[in-house]
């Protein structure tokens, strides 16, 4: 089994960086794996086989509950082992339950990953390679599946809680788990070296603002800011690539939205976890076997319009729902939060102007990005380094047009030519760069105060005055 490290979802690697890190740096990145034959093996097949067999239609009863259908089983099961006079131990008894349990109602040989906080992402290439990322290391851990039948079973249990299917004519689909974490599975004939599932966990508590902050993810100045920013009703683009953290730091900015404002949140699979009492969720839905019922993100965003928000936020925008949400924004929606997939804060805005052209409507450039400066004021960029750590690496002002050109400026940048420790830790923070950015005006109309020296230069600033 792979070695224990800290549990950790946000920021792997510690700014002292630990022993333990040190060895996970230098550790081979293909680890050596040892078969083992496990004498329960034929055990539990049978076992298995013979729930399925009492269990029949049971197993897939709307009408039975989580905690009714878990107690029926854990009887058929008993029933099935003090029926066959196994020689067990209490430890093998234990285990075999655990195991045929995990099988019929869990996710089978991926349950204890899934309970391992320590690890933050599964990836299952085919039935025997299951890869986990850990302390942000990718390794190769030594759980297998059957076969690719019994992959297949897993990956069906999954996506059917949530309503969707997957089959030859539907090879791939997002989905998630009860916890929130996020599920993509493709399976043949698309995925040609077997079905292949992803899932990235969630933590089942959601991270606060000290947690980011002591995962060296951000400041208490760039905290402090975004909060204000967040209060002023400023629409911020978290922006970022795959797996930084974006939807994590959507979570933290929408626990600073006031709990007496209404809040419609859209995505394509449920994940944010919003903490205030008047939330509306909305999800997407995918056409059926007839190809027929699809509702779009875009459809979402049109009709939260109509359902008097104060807050919209947009768990990710990805097509054409930017442009619906550039005229939100534009039409008295304030305050608006979503997320998009880009490497810099200029790209994030190259990247709306893609989307919006998406959307189908022949709008000159020009007239998309007046419509994405005068919607967007803050983009917050999110990078994943190469020690592993997610960290807020700038906070950009969306400043005007000058001419053709969307005008920005840095109030946070990243500070990389501090280096890299020997252990591979980038030593350098995020700093201030002393530019006042514009929307400090409207702190002050607001009567928003901010503490001395967020900006970096040791005054106290209340609005756009010193």
């Amino acid at each position: 089994p792979a070695t224990a490290t800290p549990a950790v979802t946000w920021s792997p690697t510690p700014a002292n960086g630990t022993d333990e890190h040190r060895l996970a740096a230098r550790a081979p990145s293909q680890p050596i794996v040892v078969e083992t034959h496990d004498a329960l093996a034929r055990i539990k097949e049978d076992a298995v086989e013979q729930l399925f067999e009492r269990m029949g239609n049971r197993l897939n009863d709307p009408n039975l509950d989580e905690s009714a259908l878990q107690s029926l089983v854990q009887q058929e099961l008993n029933g099935i082992i003090e029926g066959g006079k196994l020689p067990l131990t209490a430890r093998e008894r234990q285990r075999l339950i655990r195991e045929v349990h995990d099988d019929v109602l869990g996710l089978g040989p991926l349950q204890p990953l899934i309970d391992d906080k320590g690890v933050t992402e599964v990836m299952v290439n085919g039935p025997y390679k299951v890869y986990i990322e850990r302390a942000g290391r990718l390794t190769l851990s030594q759980v297998r599946f059957k076969d690719e039948p019994h992959l297949r079973r897993v990956i069906e249990r999954i996506v059917t809680k949530v309503g969707r299917r997957i089959d030859e004519s539907s090879p791939l689909v997002d989905a998630r788990l009860e916890d929130g974490s996020r599920v993509n599975a493709i399976i043949p004939p698309l995925a040609v070296s077997g079905s292949t599932l992803t899932i990235r966990k969630f933590s089942k508590d959601a991270l606060t603002v000290p947690d980011l902050i002591e995962k060296h993810s951000l400041t208490p100045e760039i905290a402090e800011l975004l909060n204000a920013c967040v209060v002023a009703r400023l629409n911020i683009i978290v922006s970022g690539g795959t797996g930084t953290g974006k939807t994590t730091l959507l979570n933290v900015l929408s626990s600073f939205i006031p709990n007496d404002e209404r809040i419609v949140s859209i995505e394509d699979a449920v994940e944010l976890q919003l903490q205030q009492d008047h939330v509306v969720r909305l999800e997407s839905r995918p056409p059926n076997v007839e190809g027929k019922g699809e509702v779009t993100i875009r459809d979402l965003v049109k009709n939260s319009l109509r359902m008097r928000p104060d807050r919209i936020i947009v768990g990710e925008c990805r097509g054409g729902e930017a442009l619906d949400m550039l005229q939100a924004m534009n039409t008295g929606h304030d305050g608006s939060l979503s997320t998009i997939h880009a490497n810099s804060a200029r790209d994030a805005l190259a990247r709306l102007e893609t989307l919006v052209l998406m959307a189908g409507m022949d709008l000159p450039l020009r007239a998309i990005r007046e419509q994405v400066t005068s919607a967007i004021d803050v983009i917050v960029q999110l990078t994943r380094l190469r020690d592993g750590t997610r960290r807020v690496t700038s906070v950009t002002e969306v400043h005007g047009m000058e001419g053709q050109t969307i005008t920005m400026q840095d109030v946070f940048e990243f500070d990389y030519s501090a280096g890299v420790a020997p252990d591979g830790r980038f030593l350098g923070t995020i700093r201030p760069t002393g530019v006042r950015p514009g929307f400090t005006q409207k702190f002050d109309d607001l009567g928003i105060r901010l503490s001395p020296g967020v900006f970096g230069n040791g005054q106290l600033w209340s609005g756009g005055h010193r």
